[in-house]
């Protein structure tokens, strides 16, 4: 019996972090990788030189010229793309008061339309193929907002919608979209060199802010997620042949949906009776729930 050929992925934010093991779980697994970080010479120094399975590319995500010109050397040199891991991303902590308008575009750009930029390059490709697999790196905090996550949940959140919208209009070409929702992973996501906060302290925060800070750096380096495990996960959802639009990764994000459904639940049972009172007098087509639109 001969082996299936092996895939090729695409994989941003590759130089460090879930990025770097997602990386070196597809190699083990014997797929061929294209890594892309905003500096090549970083992604050498952590994957190695490129090699018949690997080719690392310099990409930043919010340059849309970048990413067609990284996605076009990715087809020339492998011929074709069949997972794509949208990984790039940071996080911006801070209560949103002490934020900024730039703040919150600078996230935005990376974490939403870097990610749509490089989905739009992609698609072409997989939509010709008739296959192919998205990993859009999310966090449970596109589910689960909290305190200081205004800019970094809010984009989440949109990454979220954008997967779960994305996934029904490709399916139909063989293409299946996953929105990973990782809870803590012991990476530097919570240190200096990744993690950005609030410019503009106000007094009546002080104290919140002083408080949110300590427990990101206390659980700094103290994550149960190992991104190792993490990288082999995708692998298996890769082999999947239905995998879910949802996926969430960690015992600690496990308990933090869990808890938002409850709290969903409890919500919309509490005020059903008034919800369902916005319903008009007038005749409507029920058949228009049933629609693909809003599944």
């Amino acid at each position: 019996m001969t082996s299936p050929a092996p895939r090729t992925w695409f994989v941003t934010g590759a130089s460090r972090g879930l990025g770097a093991d997602i990386v070196r779980a597809v190699l083990a697994a014997g797929d061929r990788v294209v890594a892309t970080a905003r500096n090549r010479q970083t992604l050498v120094e952590t994957l190695g030189p490129d090699a018949d399975n690997l080719l690392s590319l310099a990409l930043d995500v919010t340059r849309p010229d970048q990413v067609q010109a990284a996605v076009d050397a990715a087809q020339a040199r492998f011929g074709r793309i069949d997972v794509l891991v949208n990984n790039a991303g940071y996080g911006h902590l801070s209560v949103f008061e002490e934020s900024t308008a730039q703040d919150a575009q600078a996230q935005y750009d990376t974490n939403v339309f870097g990610l749509m930029h490089v989905t739009r390059a992609v698609l072409p490709i997989m939509r010709a193929q008739r296959s192919g697999r998205i990993f859009n790196i999310a966090s449970v905090g596109g589910i689960v907002g909290g305190e200081s996550g205004t800019l970094y949940c809010a984009s989440k959140f949109a990454v979220e919608g954008f997967s779960e919208s994305l996934a029904g209009e490709v399916r139909r070409f063989g293409v299946h979209v996953t929105v990973v929702e990782p809870g803590f992973f012991r990476t530097d996501f919570l240190e200096a060199t990744s993690v950005r906060h609030g410019s503009h302290p106000i007094a009546d925060y002080a104290q919140v802010a002083a408080d949110l800070k300590a427990f990101y750096d206390a659980r700094s380096r103290n994550q149960a997620g190992d991104p190792a495990r993490l990288g082999q996960a995708l692998v298996t959802l890769a082999n999947a042949e239905r995998p879910p639009v949802r996926w969430c990764a960690g015992t600690d994000a496990l308990a933090m949906v869990q808890a938002k459904i409850d709290s969903l639940q409890g919500e919309l049972d509490a005020w059903r009776d008034l919800s369902a009172s916005t319903d008009g007098d007038f005749e409507f087509r029920p058949e228009a729930e049933t629609t693909t639109a809003w599944r």
